[in-house]
């Protein structure tokens, strides 16, 4: 598994995930509004939020590994998280969450945004993908601003706690995120 080494960008530090942010992360995952869109139900207790965090790191086919969100100058509590699963040689799926009471100030497509070029610039990867529920417009709207292009439907993709969901894959390529920065 690749390392998850800290990373700084104008506003924030993205440090190691760890089960030591449950506490701090608790709120967001037991958000029932916010957790429509995540792939299970909101969380009822602070310790199934350690039990999912501990997973991040887990060794299964993706590799998934995650970088907590603080921010910079604050304490070194953790505001949200950008996790990547590499699902083969040099292509990794994306995902995130932000406490909402940081949206709206673009915390969230700064922190992506510098997870990515992490991605792309240290290690060479080639793609970046995210899939998200198509009702998830906050969502596809952070990915479209970052440059990821909507690649296609799979339809009743997931079983989750609102039920048979369709899935919307937005990708990103190295030299797509090389030109948007020129």
């Amino acid at each position: 598994m690749r390392d998850t080494p800290r990373l700084e960008s104008a506003r924030l530090v993205l440090r190691l995930l760890s089960p030591d942010d449950a506490d701090a992360l608790h709120p967001t995952f037991a958000d029932e509004a916010l957790m429509t869109w995540w792939s299970s139900a909101a969380q009822k207790d602070v310790e199934e939020t350690r039990a999912y965090l501990a997973q991040e790191g887990r060794a299964d086919a993706m590799q998934w590994r995650g970088w907590a969100i603080v921010e910079r100058g604050e304490s070194d509590e953790a505001i949200g998280f950008v996790s990547t699963g590499e699902r083969r040689a040099d292509v990794s799926e994306i995902g995130y969450m932000l406490a909402r009471s940081h949206w709206g100030r673009g915390i969230a497509a700064e922190a992506v945004g510098r997870v990515i070029e992490h991605l792309f610039d240290a290690e060479g990867q080639r793609r970046v993908f995210a899939d998200t529920d198509p009702d998830n417009l906050g969502s596809r709207a952070l990915l479209e601003r970052l440059g990821f292009q909507l690649e296609g439907t799979l339809r009743g993709e997931w079983e989750t706690h609102i039920g048979v969901r369709d899935s919307v894959i937005y990708g990103l390529l190295k030299d797509e995120w090389a030109a948007r920065r020129r």
